[in-house]
């Protein structure tokens, strides 16, 4: 018998024992009950449910252990007990007691000040060692659509529930901040009768490192409990925005991360009332004199970009004459963040940076940088990504500077694949390239191929990368492979058409949602394939058509598939659009699957915004409807809905939609379609009336009617 299995049939005996070791004077006796309980709650949890008060008030006791490794140990047990779905039932009740316990373990330690430097105010002439700077690791690019729902939930900025990373230790201040956001996750408004009694004397209290901790407070419950905060914001905005000002270095930092997290409701109130104030004082913290402030306040301005996106462009000026000082104020470690926040500036304003202006600003501190680091340096990757977003957003505005930068990224590609061979050959002499320095060139190249469409086809006349694309297994590498695949076929299908009988079958074999990422990029590439080849594409049809058909019906398609800033309700999306516009090039060939992926395609599109693939992806939809009108008897009801998802189709998309619906409605009859349309969502039969004047019945009905129809339709196409 094993160990563990031991411990499960003695279970019981075991709890017993620990409950007689609790207040031991030892505090690593202490500290290894507490340990042992919080295992416990994640593998047997049902034999604690009996003692559950008990635990709990022994955890809150040890969470304000005078030890603090005990304290840390206990703490760890409200981030478990949170994760569980009994933690409301039995939690609640002891919330009285344990809020103000994990607010007091938030203040930093006299040790925690000492490590941070929290008495230094200005050490931006101080160089950074090395070891500040966190090792970095290049995202592929993965290819996205737009989606119907414009924000995420919220929670992509919740990796640190602050911004001490020199405490590089996981410590009591960080647990009970992670904790409280937890529980403000699970109990949302019910937490802050608890809570706002103390944040009022946390906030305004005279001792610094008191006031921060009500700000880390703030922050920490800024997910959880944003409905319950709201009424409160239009008074605590503008006083976080004044400790932005506070003397005290730690707390302007902790004031930026803060508010990064109310950046959502910032943005959604009028420009003048918050946002503006907000981003005049970052800005101004982005030139602070402190390193840890100059790192939250660029973090919380890029933050603050992704919410803004387009009403930051009145200020443009203004935020790129900052950003291009903080150039020369900036170490090593606060240069790399510094990018970030300039790419994602230009994510977020698009096109609006092209203005000569701003590229004269921008462009000079960028290409200095460029040309001052050496091909093995890898801050080359964040200043890659930057550039990367920098091209897209410049488009034209970028072609002085095309040049020197695509040369560079092919032979950051040739060099990497050359080691690459040289170490496969002799793996004793040399050492495995960093796959990362051919990934950024790669997404680069996918950037200057995006923001420079045509222009970037002499480039690609005198280069090589064609028959540099797949020269590697790598699934990182073929992510990003794919991704410019697609760019260049849309750029420049001149350069990408001799090399698709060599391309196709690489695709085809890459079309596996084991890796989510490549899978993706591949589809995509496909569908922007079809759009060049047209009628040419037929024979490579089968090579593609069932690998994206099993997709587009697995169950559980990864959500990645549509990795969009939107919710993520429609994890089919690309390969859809694919089907769609394999089926408008080569209708003959696809049709006959239609009844195969006809649901799942209509339900994974609802939810795309109008836009030019899903115009083509349409198109393809009705032309094959009209080869095999049998394959969407079945599932009519779906493609109306999909029909109904478009606010301005073309006029002559509009007419095909409007061709289909009546003439379905014509084979059945209007007794028949009557019956079908009962079954209809209000909200469909008010838009298939108002945009395709299909007069549908508000009456009783039910699946009999369906079938009625379904059976009629199917008679009569099938019959001719």
């Amino acid at each position: 018998m094993d160990r563990a299995q031991a411990l499960m049939d003695n279970i019981d005996t075991f709890i017993e024992h620990l409950f007689a070791l609790a207040v031991d004077d030892d505090p690593e006796v202490r500290k290894n009950v507490c340990r042992a309980l919080v295992m416990l709650l994640e593998v047997r949890i049902d034999r604690l449910i009996p003692h559950m008060h008990s635990i709990i008030q022994y955890m809150l006791q040890r969470t304000q252990d005078h030890d603090e490794n005990v304290a840390l140990e206990a703490c760890e047990f409200w981030l478990t007990l949170a994760e569980q779905p009994i933690c409301k039932d039995v939690l609640a009740s002891h919330l009285v007691q344990l809020i103000p316990i994990l607010v007091n373990g938030m203040k930093y330690s006299e040790i925690d000040i000492i490590l941070l430097k929290g008495d230094v105010e200005e050490d931006e002439a101080v160089p950074d060692s090395e070891q500040d700077i966190k090792p970095r690791f290049h995202k592929s690019r993965t290819v996205t659509l737009p989606h119907e729902a414009e924000r995420p939930d919220g929670s992509e900025d919740a990796e640190d529930d602050d911004d001490d990373d020199a405490l590089s230790d996981w410590n009591l201040r960080k647990c009970s901040a992670a904790a409280l956001d937890v529980l403000a996750n699970v109990f949302r408004e019910e937490l802050l009768p608890h809570l706002l009694p103390l944040l009022k004397g946390l906030l305004f209290h005279p001792e610094w490192v008191v006031k921060e901790s009500g700000i880390l407070v703030l922050g920490a419950i800024a997910e959880g409990c944003m409905q319950g905060m709201v009424p409160y914001l239009p008074e605590l905005i503008p006083h976080l925005i004044q400790c932005l000002s506070d003397k005290k270095a730690l707390v302007r930092s902790i004031a930026c991360w803060t508010l990064s997290r109310y950046a959502h409701w910032v943005v959604s109130q009028p420009p003048d009332m918050h946002l503006k104030p907000l981003m005049t004082e970052l800005l101004k913290r982005i030139l602070d004199g402190n390193k840890r402030v100059q790192e939250a306040a660029c973090s919380a301005f890029a933050t603050l970009e992704e919410e803004a996106c387009t009403e930051l462009v009145p200020y443009l000026s203004y935020i790129l004459d900052t950003l291009v000082f903080a150039f020369g104020k900036y170490q090593h470690k606060n240069l790399l963040i510094l990018y970030d926040a300039i790419g994602t500036l230009a994510d977020s304003v698009g096109h609006h940076l092209n203005q000569p202006e701003y590229i004269q600003k921008l462009m000079p501190p960028l290409i200095q940088k460029w040309n001052e680091l050496k091909d093995e340096d890898k801050d080359l990757f964040p200043l890659l990504e930057c550039l990367s977003s920098v091209a897209t957003a410049l488009q034209s505005g970028f072609l002085p500077y095309c040049e020197p930068v695509y040369q560079r990224c092919v032979t950051l590609v040739q060099k990497t694949l050359a080691q690459a061979m040289m170490y496969t050959q002799h793996p004793e002499q040399y050492e495995a390239p960093d796959k990362d320095f051919m990934i950024v060139a790669l997404d680069l190249l996918s950037g200057l191929a995006e923001g420079l469409g045509g222009h970037v086809e002499q480039l690609v006349a005198r280069s090589n990368i064609m028959t540099l694309l797949f020269q590697t297994r790598c699934p990182e590498v073929r992510q990003s492979s794919f991704a410019l695949l697609g760019d260049l076929t849309k750029a420049c299908f001149i350069h990408v058409k001799p090399c698709i009988a060599e391309f196709m079958p690489i695709l085809g074999t890459n079309l596996n949602p084991e890796f989510i990422s490549v899978c993706n990029n591949a589809t995509w590439a496909i569908g922007e394939i079809c759009m060049q080849m047209g009628a040419e594409m037929q024979p490579y049809v089968q090579m593609v058509l069932n690998n994206l058909v099993e997709i587009i019906n697995r169950p559980n398609t990864p959500k990645t598939l549509l990795e969009n800033t939107g919710r993520l309700t429609s994890p089919s999306a690309i390969p859809a659009i694919t089907i769609g516009r394999l089926g408008y090039v080569c209708p003959q060939e696809v049709a006959p699957m239609l009844q195969q992926f006809i649901r799942p395609w209509c339900t994974s599109l609802r939810n795309i915004r109008d836009n030019e693939e899903k115009d083509s992806a349409f198109r393809g939809i009705c032309m094959m409807i009209g080869v095999n009108p049998g394959g969407v008897v079945q599932d009519f009801i779906f493609f109306c809905d999909a029909v109904a998802s478009w606010v301005s189709p073309k006029d002559d998309l509009r007419d095909m939609f409007y061709k289909i619906l009546h003439g379905f409605k014509d084979q059945v009859g209007e007794e028949n379609w009557q019956q079908f349309s009962e079954q209809f969502p209000p909200l469909l039969k008010e838009r298939l009336a108002a945009f395709y004047g299909v007069s549908v019945c508000v009456v009783i009905g039910g699946v009999a009617g369906e079938h009625t129809a379904s059976r009629s339709c199917r008679a009569l196409v099938e019959g001719g």
